[in-house]
């Protein structure tokens, strides 16, 4: 086969593809808005329109602050429709040791969520689940590098725990919804 009939195989091939892909073009909508943008999209203004609960513990502190900057970008005040109650539960286990030392030179810090949306103020459950994720640091025999390290284990911890519950939140808010007509 010349180089010019494996030319024309693939330009075929891929106008066949184009022709098959065409009829699919407007079966997708996207999750998070429309041919506007984020801002100006329904499923934004719901999730701007959540009220996150304090969360106690440092860790808390982390996974709310992390949950208000998601889902509403600048904290910028509207009248809250749902409540999101936030539960954590945190661990840490060293499960590498020293064998001349007998300390542990890595650990590991175990973050499980449990999630609970609820209407405003009705407190009717839209939708609730849990969110787990595992971060590991190294130990050092250098005090301050060790909360350094489990400090910055925990910020890791919040960032992916507060990614999970607004996708997760998002796709239930989604979901609800009419789809739009264009």
């Amino acid at each position: 086969m010349s180089s010019c009939d494996k030319a024309l195989a693939r330009f075929f091939g891929a106008v066949l593809a184009l022709g098959l892909a065409l009829p699919l073009a407007g079966c997708i909508e996207p999750l998070y808005g429309v041919s506007g943008g984020l801002d100006s999209s329904p499923l934004a203004s719901e999730l701007q329109a959540i009220q996150v609960e304090e969360i106690p513990g440092r860790t808390g502190h982390y996974v709310h602050n992390e949950l208000i900057f998601a889902l509403n970008g600048t904290g910028s005040t509207v009248q809250p429709r749902y409540r999101l109650i936030v539960t954590l539960r945190e661990r840490v286990q060293t499960p590498i040791l020293d064998t001349v030392t007998g300390r542990a030179t890595s650990a590991t810090v175990i973050v499980d969520a449990d999630y609970k949306l609820v209407t405003w103020p009705q407190n009717v459950e839209v939708t609730s689940g849990s969110a787990v994720n595992i971060a590991s640091y190294d130990r050092f025999s250098n005090r301050f590098a060790n909360v350094r390290a489990a400090r910055d284990a925990e910020i890791r911890n919040a960032k992916v725990i507060a990614d999970t519950i607004r996708t997760r939140v998002a796709t239930e808010l989604a979901a609800r919804r009419p789809p739009s007509v264009n």
